[in-house]
């Protein structure tokens, strides 16, 4: 169970005022990007479920309360009111694996203020990093053209953690597998891997490396050829293959070189040999833009493997996202710092024909259209079940189908662009000339 303390100092001495005022009254957060990347046209809402588990066993442990008392001089009356805290509120959200565009609520949260300030640095840091990393796994998808891709972020993820987060993001937009067995078990992936060069090195020849594998591992055995020669080596696993008599779940692995000569002469020896059942898998720091190039010329690769600029988003390894109360005890607030000006009240996403509507959550439906968010977490308990990976992937699949071209470009996307209602622009123009006139300003 995460800890309570998974929180900024600031968001404990602001609850701790809240609570000594007796400002117990319900305020709504809603977390959004405010800008995309640059190189991004849209965003893969990602991260939600792991949150709604946070939310539901929030608490304070005695070590914990223990601690903020003797180490941060906590008072006895603030660790009492932290001891009885739970997270007892409402969330509506977009599902994960759906598309989202710069200010729309990716998620919106309900409760009384101290609890709903305490879970924000969990919410933030959890679906910044997976929304970071759905998004461009989403770009490696679209560059793939429907070829498999592997997650092999593990040992260059910024952690254990983010390596997990990483396999189950990856997944979520339709990578077919990962090289990280525990988030095989954990998420229920399938999991891929093939042999080090390590590997082959340590046998006397290469010749040998590939019989002793393909001995132990019959049905799965993946050939990587490019240690010492590659066309060589994969003459010498068609040599392989043929004496052991392999015939299911073959191919070869290159890793290093310019892969798209390497790729056809490796086709043309197999196809020679009449292996044309033998898959090729590229791997070797590719991206989502390495992936195209190689696509786009027509490389016959099956399957890609990437690693490390998927798992840190190496291009853009962060989005713009914000945690902003907008209403608070039935009011409506909003913020007015220069280039961080956030609307008022509760809200939901309209998606039709015509492009995103940002509206107040009470609005009707317009026609042709669908709300975004749904409602997840009803006085702090989940709604339904658990939503799968599956229907996460079915719902991004769905999203990216309709998503414009211009925004699905890899280079120089024009990502669409959400609209205010009518009410939620004349709601925020009236609270902006409130908050002016409370605060003197002419």
């Amino acid at each position: 169970m995460p800890s309570a303390l998974l929180t900024d100092l600031y968001e404990l001495n602001m609850a701790a005022s809240y609570l000594r005022r007796g400002m117990d009254q319900e305020a709504t957060f809603s977390l959004f990007v405010r800008r995309l990347p640059a190189n991004r046209g849209f965003l893969v809402a990602a991260g939600l479920e792991p949150c709604l588990g946070f939310l539901e066993d929030f608490r304070f442990e005695e070590e914990e309360l223990e601690h903020l008392g003797s180490r941060l001089g906590f008072d006895d009356a603030t660790l009492e009111a932290f001891r009885s805290l739970r997270f007892e509120g409402d969330v509506w959200a977009v599902p994960e694996g759906r598309v989202v565009l710069a200010d729309e609520p990716l998620l919106e949260l309900t409760a009384p203020i101290a609890v709903a300030q305490l879970v924000e640095t969990y919410l933030l840091n959890v679906i910044t990093f997976q929304t970071t990393i759905a998004s461009k796994a989403a770009r490696c998808v679209i560059a793939a053209d429907g070829r498999d891709l592997v997650d092999f972020a593990f040992r260059r993820t910024q952690g254990v953690d983010a390596a997990m987060a990483v396999a189950r993001a990856t997944a979520m937009v339709g990578f077919g597998a990962t090289s990280n067995v525990e988030a095989g078990r954990r998420y229920g992936l399938p999991v891929a891997g093939t042999m080090a060069h390590s590997y082959i090195e340590s046998f006397p020849i290469e010749r040998d490396a590939f019989v002793a594998f393909a001995t132990d591992f019959p049905t799965r055995t993946t050939f990587l050829v490019d240690t010492y020669d590659t066309v060589n080596g994969v003459r010498t696993a068609i040599e392989v293959i043929r004496e052991l008599g392999l015939t299911e779940h073959l191919g070869i692995r290159l890793d290093s070189g310019d892969l798209d000569p390497l790729a056809r002469q490796a086709r043309r020896v197999l196809d020679e040999a009449g292996m044309h059942h033998v898959r090729i898998f590229a791997s070797g720091g590719l991206d989502e833009m390495d992936v195209d190039r190689l696509v786009r010329a027509g490389a016959p690769i099956d399957a890609f493997g990437v690693g490390t600029r998927v798992g840190v988003s190496a291009d853009a390894p962060y989005v713009d996202s914000v945690y902003k109360l907008v209403e608070y005890d039935g009011r409506p607030v909003l913020k007015l710092s220069a280039g961080k000006a956030t609307a008022p009240g509760r809200k939901q996403v309209f998606r039709g024909p015509g492009g995103d509507v940002i509206a107040l959550r009470n609005e009707p439906i317009p026609e042709g259209h669908e709300p975004l968010l749904v409602p997840v977490m009803e006085g702090g308990r989940r709604t339904g079940p658990r939503r799968t990976l599956t229907t996460a992937r079915h719902l991004f699949e769905a999203d990216l189908a309709r998503l414009p071209e211009r925004a699905r470009r890899l280079q120089t996307p024009d990502p669409p662009k959400a609209r205010l209602s009518e009410a939620l622009g004349e709601l925020t123009g009236t609270i902006r000339a409130e908050m002016l006139r409370r605060a003197g300003v002419p």
